[in-house]
This record gives structure tokens, C-alpha cells and sequence, in this order.
């Protein structure tokens, strides 16, 4: 069986709020059809969830999900999570289970995430999982998680679906956000000072704040605040964040 066709990823592409719902059902039956049930994440720092015109939440009113696992409601998931770990050093789609992660590239850096206890972490047994890379360092996904939860090897699937689902799922939420989203403008006022993007750069090489505040002879304070106001005008959540950012807008150069 095929599941890709241009016609339903037409289907699944988003170009008013009036399209936002029937895009859902269409990829929903999509995942169906592979055995799988969606849980689509428009940004994996963001407990919001993806909403239709109306604000009505997806993940309950389309895919299928119930208030018993409602995953967007944890508000650890993001930080704990082995399958939101994992999109942040893999922009191609992977399955997941206890056993580990796969990929049809290696990916070194997937093997130091902490797999321990990945049940309770990642609320599946095991999933297909598509990253989706934004501008401006955001990230959201995809996770297709068997109908049967009781499954754990999703390899025969993953082999037959997982670029099909990595399309389709790469166009819903890139045009989600394009629509309903801030990532395809920069953020209101989010020019950084001279003195904002030199704290950035050292921060970027892995300078800490005592000796950031050193190398530019100020106090630590002054560190802490610019690289404070550079992450308000980027809406970063953390200090990594801000940084690759400001890598993605051209304030800094991020280097190996």
C-alpha cells in the first residue's frame, strides 16, 4: 500500500485558518491507514498544541487523543522527553522504542539520550517520530504512535511509511506555523545591541558568565542582563536557545 500522492499533500498543506481542521483529518486518516495515531507539536518548547479557526484543540477533536493522555498537558515533557531530546540533533524522521533509536542515517549523537524509564518519558511504548526544523531555531514534530500500544517494533513501518509521514508531517506543521504562528517575521523588536551579540558569541563557545564578564571587563550582572534582553526579544527559553537563534538570524556564527 502507498499512502503518499500529491493530492493529499495538498490536502495536508495549510493556507487559511478555515484549512487548519480539514488538514488535521487528512493527515489523521493518513496516520490511520499506517497503523498509526498523530501527535502533532507546532513547537517542542511550547505547551500550547495546534488549535483550528475556532481554538478547539487537534489533538483532542481530531486525532484522537483523550484527557487520560494528554500529552501536551505535561509540562516536563519537553524538557524529559527522549522523543523531543532527540529533534533537537535529528532533522530527519526515526522510531523509537526502549531499545533505542533508528535512523536510516547514523546519528552519533542519538546515542547519549537517556532512554531510561522511556514509557513513563515519552507517554508511548514506541513511535515514529519527524522532526520539523523552523526558522529562527524552532523546532516542532510529529510522533506517530501505533494504534496498538502494545507494539514496540515499528521497523517494518518505519521502513515503508516514515518518508511519507516525514512529508506529509513536515507540511502540515511548517504551514500551521507559517499561518498561525511568528516565525516567518522577526519577532517585534528583535534587533540585538552591540553589547548583546558580543555576550552571545562568547556564550556560543561555551564562556560561562564569570568569565564573559571578565574577557569584557564588566560585572556578571551586566552579562546576565544582555544575554537576559537578548533572549526576551528572540522568545527563547533558555540560554541554548538564544544562542541558536541568534546563529539563524546572522547575529553570530555557531562553530564546531
Amino acid at each position: 500500500m502507498t499512502i503518499l500522492s500529491q493530492e493529499r499533500i495538498d490536502a495536508v498543506r495549510i493556507t487559511a485558518a478555515a484549512d487548519i481542521r480539514s488538514a488535521a483529518e487528512t493527515l489523521h486518516v493518513i496516520a490511520t491507514e499506517a497503523g498509526m495515531r498523530a501527535a502533532p507539536q507546532h513547537d517542542i518548547a511550547d505547551k500550547r498544541t495546534p488549535v483550528d479557526a475556532e481554538g478547539n484543540i487537534l489533538a483532542l477533536d481530531v486525532f484522537g487523543w483523550n484527557e487520560e493522555r494528554a500529552w501536551w498537558r505535561n509540562s516536563r515533557i519537553a524538557l524529559d522527553s527522549p522523543l523531543t531530546a532527540a529533534c533537537r540533533f535529528e532533522s530527519q524522521p526515526f522510531w523509537v522504542s526502549a531499545e533505542g533509536f533508528r535512523t536510516r542515517q547514523p546519528n552519533a549523537y542519538l546515542d547519549s539520550i537517556e532512554i531510561s524509564n522511556f514509557e513513563a518519558r515519552a507517554m508511548t511504548r514506541a513511535a515514529i517520530v519527524v522532526p520539523v526544523h523552523l526558522p529562527f531555531g524552532q523546532i516542532g514534530v510529529v510522533s506517530f504512535n501505533p494504534l496498538d500500544r502494545d507494539r514496540t517494533d515499528l521497523e517494518e513501518a518505519f521502513l515503508k511509511f516514515g518518508d511519507a509521514l516525514g512529508l506529509y508531517a513536515r507540511t502540515f506543521i511548517a504551514t500551521y506555523v507559517q499561518l498561525m504562528g511568528s516565525t516567518q517575521a522577526l519577532p517585534p523588536g528583535s534587533r540585538l545591541s552591540k553589547r548583546e551579540v558580543e555576550c552571545l558569541r562568547w556564550a556560543a563557545i561555551g564562556k560561562t558568565d564569570l568569565e564573559i564578564s571578565m574577557i569584557m571587563s564588566r560585572s556578571r550582572a551586566t552579562v546576565r542582563f544582555h544575554i537576559h534582553n537578548a533572549s526576551m526579544k528572540l522568545n527563547a527559553v533558555n540560554r541554548s536557545q538564544t544562542v541558536f537563534k541568534a546563529a539563524q538570524l546572522g547575529y553570530i556564527t555557531l562553530q564546531n
